[in-house]
């Protein structure tokens, strides 16, 4: 495409119109402005930005940076595609912009240095001549991107797997702490069914809630998190919510609903004291309210508390007329996980069988009754039977 027709196609870009607003494709359409204006200084201006800006983010031309854009980021087109809906017009206009991007990851870098050369005077041309061009590469389609749309979505949850819900905002984890599944040990009965509930949830068929409970160190929060490492888990995306952000979960759900993508928000050690009524939103969101939770969506927890809430002594001897009732109400929210999974400690046999797993897995040599012996007296100085326990006895032997 001639240059003054790729700027006058570039005005008129208006299904990814966001993108014209970003430095890349911004620096593009007003070189091409100054160039048919006659200016050339500021067109020269413009080229140099342009190269070093495509470099600082980690392109080598501008057919790169459009196809990152293109698939990573959210846009109308995009999210029509991934629900499943129809809008001839916004395809049509989408199938255009493509076109118009397409000329612009082909621009060539000659044919611009050279209107640079005839509308500058002529000491600039040695420094026209020396400037770096970038090869043309045009890697997508109208055609790719939409079977990528349909396939992956597009935006933060096409590019991340992992991520935290703060202050109403998602912020993607670009390096999960996730476990892969042969370095997780003990509780395969547990893992097997948070897995069985998981799978069942990228199958689009209707799951519970889950509650993982039980002592400290028992690796619940673990068994979540490996889940974004098992084999044939791709669609699944992991968002962690603290409890204080509990309030703003309606806001998420409805972010959440229809997208092709899976989504657990995980809630991790929850638990509420007595006078906390936050764990009311918390029992609206898992059953009792009128918005429906999206079948797109599932909602993990753990907690060292079986009924998440502190009961105290006053509440079953307290002075109200029905202290039952009061019990009750605490006891409730667990209740509303349809799959309740406890997590105790290991007996000594279990415990120390998992030692000689963890010892094997991380290569150390001992011999195996000094190995447990040791454990033994490890785990008389920090109580609690558990795979924290027993990685960290692991961690202060030496390999």
């Amino acid at each position: 495409m001639e240059l003054p027709l790729l700027r006058c196609a570039l005005h008129g870009v208006s299904a990814y119109k966001h993108l014209m607003d970003q430095p890349v494709p911004s620096l593009a359409l007003s070189l091409l402005d100054h160039l048919s204006a006659g200016q050339g200084e500021e067109a020269l201006e413009d080229y140099t930005r342009l190269f070093h800006t495509l470099h600082r983010e980690g392109c080598p031309n501008l057919g790169a940076w459009l196809h990152d854009a293109l698939r990573d980021q959210e846009s109308p087109y995009a999210h029509m595609v991934e629900h499943g809906h129809t809008d001839p017009v916004l395809k049509d206009a989408a199938r255009r912009d493509i076109d118009i991007l397409s000329a612009l990851a082909g621009l060539d870098c000659d044919a611009v240095l050279g209107r640079m050369e005839e509308i500058l005077p002529t000491q600039w041309k040695p420094v026209v001549e020396s400037l770096p061009r970038w090869d043309c590469a045009v890697p997508f389609t109208f055609a790719s991107l939409t079977g990528f749309y349909a396939a992956h979505g597009a935006g933060m949850f096409a590019r991340n797997r992992a991520f935290l819900w703060e202050s109403g905002q998602l912020w993607p984890v670009e390096q999960p702490d996730s476990l892969k599944p042969d370095e997780m040990l003990g509780y395969e009965r547990q893992r097997d069914q948070v897995v069985a509930n998981t799978r069942a949830l990228l199958e689009g068929r209707h799951v519970n809630n889950v509650l993982l409970y039980g002592d400290s160190g028992t690796g619940k929060s673990a068994t979540v998190k490996a889940l974004l490492s098992l084999p044939g888990f791709d669609d699944l995306r992991l968002i962690e919510v603290q409890k204080e952000e509990l309030a703003d979960l309606p806001d998420l759900i409805r972010i959440l609903a229809g997208r092709r993508r899976k989504f657990i928000l995980f809630v991790d050690d929850l638990a509420f004291d007595q006078d906390d009524r936050t764990y009311s939103v918390l029992k609206t969101i898992l059953e009792g309210g009128l918005e429906r939770r999206p079948a797109n969506v599932a909602i993990y927890a753990t907690s060292n508390r079986r009924h998440l809430v502190r009961q105290t002594f006053s509440d079953r001897a307290g002075d109200e007329v029905d202290a039952s009732e009061t019990i009750q109400e605490k006891t409730s929210l667990s209740d509303r996980f349809g799959l309740r999974i406890p997590y105790l400690a290991l007996n000594k046999a279990e415990f120390l069988d998992m030692v000689e797993r963890m010892a094997a897995q991380h290569g150390v040599s001992m011999d195996r009754d000094t190995l447990r012996a040791d454990a033994v007296k490890w785990e008389a100085r920090h109580p609690g039977r558990t795979p924290r326990t027993a990685l960290q006895f692991i961690a202060s032997l030496p390999l």
